[in-house]
């Protein structure tokens, strides 16, 4: 493994606003580095949940657009490290839109890559998602896993993780592609199923979810977050994609039970038709192997369930109007 991000060193975080960019771009900070956070533009000159971090003199705010190619390589230039988050994330949108998630997911990430070349950056990191497996054909999951694609949404994570992994092969770019499981915890949109079922369980008479039988391999946020900075620092990563796991998995039904648990209720659940995907879209098992995130990275998932879940109800309860963001994390 070597430094990659000399301490100061700036970095560029798409996506920054978001669940999961507002966490690294904390860590980011932490670590000591100078932060571009790019989030995208709108009349509000809103910023997501980077209007709940201080303001910090090694942090700066760029609005843009990522399909805009000439505005992604301006903001890329001068950066050691891109964090490449940015994307349209919404399943059931991609059924309504998907030619918006082509444009944003797909050749955003493309304009990324050629800013990255243009300008030499030193490391490409690629935000990759375990919705690209589709449901398990093998449990644990690794990287070499086949890929199927279940929504719009995932084919078109599927065609930004491998334009990333050509450009590694073909002009030696160094580009890691980092794989999140499925990630939970404070500022999480209420369209996902845990904060789904946490505010459900803070205040209402039951239960309303699509399904209780899908698996899911909960990675609290601040470990993922952990997880794209390892992985950027590890030559080890480039040109690979590397799975943030687990490798524990849990049903909705079982993440009901402990939310329960942990708030002191028991309510009634009950399963909406009008809640769950298409059949063959749903996605019923993700349950990933995180050994070459061990090895390449010296990473782990070290906050359990139970841990996260607690942080992340104190979260909501602290916070009675949570933004629910929608689908654009830009």
């Amino acid at each position: 493994m070597t430094d990659t991000l000399d301490e100061g060193g700036q970095v560029l975080v798409t996506g920054a606003g978001g669940f999961i960019g507002s966490h690294l771009v904390e860590a980011l900070l932490d670590a000591g580095h100078r932060v571009k956070a790019m989030v995208r533009y709108n009349s509000g000159a809103r910023s997501g949940w980077l209007e709940e971090i201080q303001a910090h003199e090694r942090l700066s705010i760029v609005y843009g657009d990522i399909t805009d190619s000439r505005m992604v390589s301006s903001a890329a230039e001068g950066c050691e490290v891109i964090y490449h988050l940015a994307a349209l994330i919404g399943i059931p949108y991609s059924y309504v839109a998907p030619e918006s998630y082509v444009a944003v997911n797909t050749v955003g990430t493309l304009n990324f890559l050629e800013a990255a070349r243009t300008h030499g950056v030193g490391r490409v990191v690629i935000t990759s998602t375990s919705e690209v497996y589709g449901t398990a054909q093998y449990t644990p999951m690794d990287e070499s896993h086949p890929l199927q694609a279940q929504s719009p949404y995932a084919a078109t994570k599927i065609a930004a993780d491998q334009i990333a992994l050509s450009y590694y092969r073909s002009f030696g770019m160094p580009v890691t592609v980092v794989r999140p499981f499925n990630t939970f915890g404070p500022r999480q949109s209420t369209r996902a199923v845990l904060p789904t079922i946490i505010t459900q369980a803070l205040v209402a008479d039951k239960i309303r979810i699509g399904s209780t039988t899908p698996v899911r391999d909960m990675v609290f946020v601040r470990d993922t977050a952990r997880g794209f900075i390892a992985a950027a620092s590890s030559d080890a990563c480039i040109g690979q994609v590397t799975n943030l796991a687990t490798g524990v998995g849990v049903t909705v039904g079982e993440m009901i039970e402990l939310v329960q648990r942990i708030v002191g209720r028991d309510l009634p659940v009950e399963e909406q038709s009008d809640r769950r995907r298409p059949e063959q879209s749903e996605v019923f098992t993700l349950l990933g192997n995180a050994e070459a995130a061990q090895s390449r990275a010296n990473w782990s998932a070290g906050t359990s369930l139970d841990e996260g879940l607690r942080q992340t109800i104190e979260w909501f309860k602290s916070n009675t109007n949570p933004r629910t963001a929608g689908a654009y994390t830009v």
